[in-house]
């Protein structure tokens, strides 16, 4: 918390409740931000101080939790609202001379660039916080990349690389494909194109709270930086990874790699990531190794066949054994009752076992033919609706900012907002409102 020790004739609050700034106040008394207060006052100097830091950068947080666009839609706020004033930290006997010019939040904003150390440990602090106040947090993790479109002009091949301010020289074009199948069996694709960025973010999928991120220029490719962000969770994180079983992701994250290094590697994490059909046209089923009448889809469908009858079957799915890496699948005839009349001859027995190795992509520790794999899969919504909120309630849907430092900066402040605002509402013995911005903080 920026704790600003100041004298003032009376309280804001003995004249008038706060209303909505007591989420501001929420969100400040939350916020582990006094070294990063410290470091800015240090790098400040000795000099005037007309515009106190503190103030100021309570100002700036208030921007974000109230929805303002611009700078100047903050300061005429600030200008008509003295409770702002007051709860920011400004002196109330100056007035509307307390009001920073637009220059100032300029080289402030230039101040916190060089800050990015202790922005980081801040959103660190948040979460290693949230894991004492909810056990289970980090045991369910999504996964996903989010398009942040820059408002700023595309700059032209031959244009050099000078900012002015009207264009991004730091965005690129970066293009998503989504692709399925309609109720009739017809294939059907929308491909999105933007320019901007894209967000890489991790979010717990059962309070929907971010748990990491990064920011890339939009053109990178989901699959590499997810790996990477992972990787860096486990070395600057490592209780959150541990606490993990569970990785959820969409198609874009399909991949042997993934699917090894999540399991076979020291995080031991379960991943359920829907699957691209990779096979060749035609190829609906493939044998099973080692089985003559086992089957399998791209989906991870496990069939039998009847050797005299040639039906197919469903097969029950009996488990997954950790020490072996196999999933284990049961005789639906020996299991459902079902009518077969090859029982008493066939080789499948009372079980099959189907090692990971069989194939990487199609067998994951949680089987996709498991009621388990769908339960877990519709979390994975949890990350849209962050990612739907970081444009609704923090503005990334229609903003000014330009360059990808300053694009940084203000994700990463709307994630440890988002933080502190959950951390508040946890320890005021409100849990169901912890994923609020808009609700009273009373």
């Amino acid at each position: 918390m920026a704790t600003i020790s100041q004298r003032s004739l009376f309280r804001w609050q003995e004249i008038e409740e706060l209303g909505d700034l007591d989420r501001l106040q929420l969100l400040v008394e939350n916020l582990p931000d006094e070294n990063l207060m410290r470091v800015l006052e240090e790098r400040r100097g000795n000099g005037r101080n007309d515009y106190p830091l503190r103030p100021l950068w309570n100002s700036f947080l208030a921007g974000q939790i109230f929805q303002h666009a611009s700078i100047e839609s903050l300061r005429r706020e600030l200008q008509r609202n003295g409770q702002l004033r007051h709860v920011c930290g400004f002196d109330s006997c100056r007035g509307l001379a307390a009001v920073p010019p637009s220059y100032v939040y300029t080289r402030f904003l230039k101040l916190l660039f060089s800050c990015r150390e202790q922005i980081d440990e801040m959103f660190i602090d948040l979460v290693a916080e949230l894991q004492e106040l909810l056990p289970d947090f980090g045991k369910v993790l999504a996964i996903d990349g989010k398009a942040i479109q820059s408002h700023g002009n595309a700059r032209g091949k031959d244009a050099d690389y000078t900012p002015d301010g009207r264009r991004d020289v730091d965005a690129n074009w970066g293009t998503k494909t989504y692709k399925g199948k309609k109720a009739d069996g017809t294939s059907w694709s929308k491909t999105k194109h933007w320019f901007g960025f894209r967000l890489h973010l991790i979010v717990d999928a059962t309070y929907e709270l971010p748990v990491a991120y990064k920011l890339t220029k939009a053109s990178v490719a989901e699959q590499p930086v997810g790996l990477a962000l992972i990787k860096s969770l486990a070395r600057d994180q490592p209780d959150v990874i541990g606490n993990c079983e569970y990785l959820l992701g969409d198609k874009g994250y399909d991949g042997t790699k993934y699917h090894t290094q999540l399991w076979d590697g020291d995080f031991r994490i379960k991943s359920v990531i829907d699957i691209r059909n990779q096979w060749k046209d035609g190829e609906d089923e493939r044998i099973v190794t080692g089985c003559q009448n086992v089957v399998y889809d791209h989906r991870g469908h496990v069939y039998c066949y009847c050797m005299k009858s040639g039906k197919r079957q469903d097969m029950a799915y009996g488990g997954f054994e950790k020490d072996r890496d196999c999933l284990k699948y049961l005789c639906p005839a020996k299991h459902y009752g079902l009518s077969c009349q090859n029982l008493g001859s066939c080789k499948v027995g009372h079980s099959v076992r189907i090692r990971l190795s069989e194939d990487r992509r199609v067998f994951t520790p949680v089987a996709r033919s498991s009621y388990a794999w769908k339960t877990l899969y519709k979390m994975r919504t949890a990350v849209e609706r962050v990612n739907g909120r970081l444009d609704t309630s923090f503005g990334f849907e229609d903003h000014y900012i330009r360059g990808q430092r300053k694009m940084e900066l203000r994700v990463g402040l709307s994630l440890i907002v988002m933080l502190a605002m959950a951390v508040g509402r946890i320890k005021q013995k409100r849990p169901e409102l912890m994923r609020s911005l808009v609700g009273d903080a009373a």
